[in-house]
């Protein structure tokens, strides 16, 4: 292998030694760095350690932009993996604290760097989380029309209702216009109940009672279609191989290509 190639195996799988050893080096240094934004955002800590904090958030930022650019280069396709879920928040989690110079206080966004903890279940090599995860994925995946006609219906749903409870109560009892209304009605069929506005009417409130019994029926709906998407897809087997064109993962542990785009595996 390419000296290229051997860096990509040590800092994009976990299946040697120094590849697990780089994973648990890297998710050290994040939990640190998120426990340092946390500080930072403690006032007393802030007066206290304020320079210091900045100083080492801006250490590990660099530590991880330079991290970042050597994952691009030691990918075959730069594009893939900088798209790619792990590669979105790779750079997400950088680039909060180059913002902060010119909008201060975005550096507490930082906090994303938590996900690239997730990392953890192919250093602790829990393959099957890692065909949970994609059977997830797939399902998720699979859910999206019906998911998305569903919450278009709901939107349609509120719109309605809160178009009718406008007229019911009027602005004397608060709904001071439809769209406010169309709050009342999502707070209320999501069974969130704020109760900052309420209706006053004896017709108002039936209708609210209404709204509260279809919205215990609705939280359902797409609980049991990603569910029953779940039920009928096939458990995967992996590994924590890593396609170097593609980033994608969960390749067994004898494949030679991978089973997304085809390319030769490392």
């Amino acid at each position: 292998m390419s000296l290229k190639d051997k860096m990509y195996k040590v800092i994009f799988e976990a299946e040697t030694r120094s590849g697990r050893l780089f994973d648990v080096v890297l998710i050290i240094c994040i939990l640190v760095s998120v426990l340092v934004i946390f500080a930072d955002s403690i006032a007393s800590m802030r007066a206290q350690y304020g320079a210091l904090l900045i100083r080492v958030e801006w250490g590990f930022t660099i530590l991880f932009t330079l991290e970042y650019l050597v994952r691009l280069y030691c990918t075959r396709n730069s594009g893939a993996y900088a798209l790619s879920f792990f590669g979105l928040i790779d750079l997400f989690s950088v680039l909060p604290t180059y913002i902060s110079l010119f909008i201060p206080g975005t550096q507490y966004l930082l906090v994303i760097r938590v996900l690239r903890v997730l990392r953890v279940f192919r250093v602790l090599k829990l393959v099957k989380y890692l065909g949970e995860a994609q059977n997830l994925k797939n399902a998720l995946e699979a859910s999206a029309k019906k998911i998305i006609v569903f919450l278009v219906g709901i939107f349609t749903l509120v719109v309605i209702l809160g178009s009718i409870m406008y007229l019911i109560e009027g602005e004397e009892n608060g709904f001071t216009s439809i769209p406010r209304s169309i709050y009342w009605a999502i707070v209320t069929i999501t069974t969130v109940g704020y109760g900052d506005i309420s209706p006053q009417t004896a017709i108002g409130q039936t209708l609210a009672s209404i709204v509260m019994i279809i919205g215990f029926g609705i939280i359902a709906i797409p609980t049991g279609i990603v569910t029953a998407e779940l039920t009928s897809m096939q458990h995967i087997k992996g590994s924590s191989r890593t396609c170097a064109y593609c980033s994608e993962e969960g390749h067994d542990t004898d494949a030679a290509f991978c089973k997304y785009c085809g390319e030769k595996l490392i």
